[in-house]
């Protein structure tokens, strides 16, 4: 009888090995941040919050700490992963040096901010650049998603109120500039609320659609070349009037809520004035229909606005609404694009909802709970939580190809950034050698090259 030696291999520990690097696959992060040049603007944005005879440059402390976010960090002592391995990451800042950082940044309140979106403005225009046919506007147009995020807290924070969901906790707006169906995405604006603001508050709606407009190329700043898409919380009159105005002339694609009024003009649609819905494809969407809606209803709304309403029978299970009507499902958004098809118009609404896989990398990139105690401090955060984020879209936007090119945060993670290599260094070079029986090696080596053959900035 052979004597049974269990599931996995024994093997035994020791502390004592050499000149190896764990999370080696964040070499590509690094590579990302020294090929765009974000290191460097940080450093030249922030500069001003630089003390004499400071070891540690404020600029590089700030992307260490979104360094480690990107790897799964969730607080300012994770950058201590970063600090055990030198010879990948350089210098790491102490603990006691990062929070005093981020005290300082949080003090100087909006000026520091702006220094941030400053330089990722910057940045992003290059990488765009960079991209080419892959970047976010080689259809033509951008496409800025913005939605609410609910963030709990579990101790009490400075501006942590009761939710809608009955949570505790925190509100913020975030706007996501959205890759298609082929990418992810990359948060361009971020606006810290209590958790008791409201969904559908329009002045918080046009502060994060500015900071938005400022984070892109100049030439997408204003036109129709630039889509704002929202859920119902964006289909109010003071926010789409404020797209609609003379001089910005945007395109907007928002949500908006079933009133009264509209749910009567849609009883009094004929059956013959229904569109079938599409699928991205091309393919008749099974159970849905779509038509436009016209007259009273359009009264007090911008010139030029459309009235598009969707009908769909409902999920197995789901439940409907006292607005819904003869068993289906009624949805409704509001857009002044005029050239196109009303079903083309619903598959690009309908779309928005890649807006929620931003939302769940967010979350699993910093912004499951704000570490910090006082508002200031976690406005910081939240710009840390967007640099890390960034790096995370223009990586694969930049170095990945085909499926690889829409891997979340955790699929990242575990695939490519948590490889381990030696560091070797030979003929005064130093060399990551990363294990040849890693299923992802080639993946990652070939990115490497990718980025390593784009122009250095400047």
């Amino acid at each position: 009888m052979s004597k049974r030696i269990g599931s996995y291999p024994r093997v035994r520990v020791q502390g004592d090995g050499r000149a190896v690097v764990s999370q080696a696959g964040a070499v590509l992060l690094v590579e990302t941040v020294r090929r765009t040049g974000l290191d460097t603007s940080l450093s030249r944005e922030l500069g001003p919050w630089r003390k004499p005879r400071a070891v540690h440059d404020p600029g590089k402390t700030l992307l260490d700490v979104a360094l480690a976010v990107a790897l799964g960090g969730d607080c300012l002592a994770d950058v201590g992963m970063l600090r055990a391995e030198p010879g990948l990451f350089g210098p790491v800042a102490s603990d006691p040096t990062v929070s005093r950082l981020v005290d300082t940044l949080a003090q100087a309140g909006p000026r520091a901010l702006e220094a941030i979106r400053r330089a990722s403005a910057e940045v992003r225009d290059r990488v765009w650049q960079l991209a080419g046919p892959r970047a976010p506007h080689a259809s033509g147009q951008v496409v800025v998603d913005i939605d609410g995020v609910l963030v709990v807290a579990h101790s009490d924070k400075e501006d942590a109120k009761p939710t809608w969901k009955k949570t505790y906790g925190h509100h913020p707006l975030f706007a996501f500039v959205d890759h298609g169906g082929q990418g992810s995405g990359e948060p361009v604006a971020a606006l810290l609320r209590p958790g008791n603001a409201g969904s559908n508050t329009a002045a918080d709606h046009i502060t994060v659609a500015r900071q938005a407009l400022a984070q892109l190329p100049a030439r997408f700043r204003r036109g129709r070349r630039t889509l704002i898409r929202t859920d119902s919380a964006g289909g109010t009159h003071e926010f789409v009037g404020w797209l609609s105005r003379r001089g910005r002339w945007l395109s907007y694609s928002v949500g908006m809520v079933i009133t009264e009024q509209i749910h009567h003009a849609v009883l009094q649609i004929p059956a013959s004035a229904w569109t079938p819905a599409i699928e991205p494809d091309g393919r008749v969407r099974d159970g849905a229909w779509v038509a436009e809606l016209a007259g009273d209803v359009m009264r007090g709304w911008p010139a030029g606005m459309r009235l598009i309403v969707r009908k769909e029978r409902p999920h197995p299970g789901a439940q409907l609404r006292i607005t819904d009507a003869d068993g289906m499902r009624l949805t409704c958004f509001a857009t002044n694009t005029p050239e196109l098809p009303i079903a083309t118009l619903e598959l690009r609404h309908r779309q928005r909802a890649r807006a929620e896989d931003r939302i769940r990398a967010a979350r699993d990139t910093g912004l499951r709970n704000l570490p910090l105690k006082a508002t200031a401090q976690n406005r910081i955060w939240l710009e840390i939580v967007q640099l890390a984020l960034d790096l995370l879209a223009w990586l694969p936007m930049l170095a990945l190809t085909g499926d690889a090119r829409r891997w979340e945060p955790k699929r990242l993670r575990l695939r490519l950034f948590s490889a381990a290599a030696h560091l070797v260094t030979t003929g005064r070079r130093r060399w990551l050698r990363l294990a040849r029986h890693w299923p992802w090696t080639d993946l990652i080596t070939s990115a490497f090259d990718r980025l390593q053959a784009l122009p250095a900035p400047g």
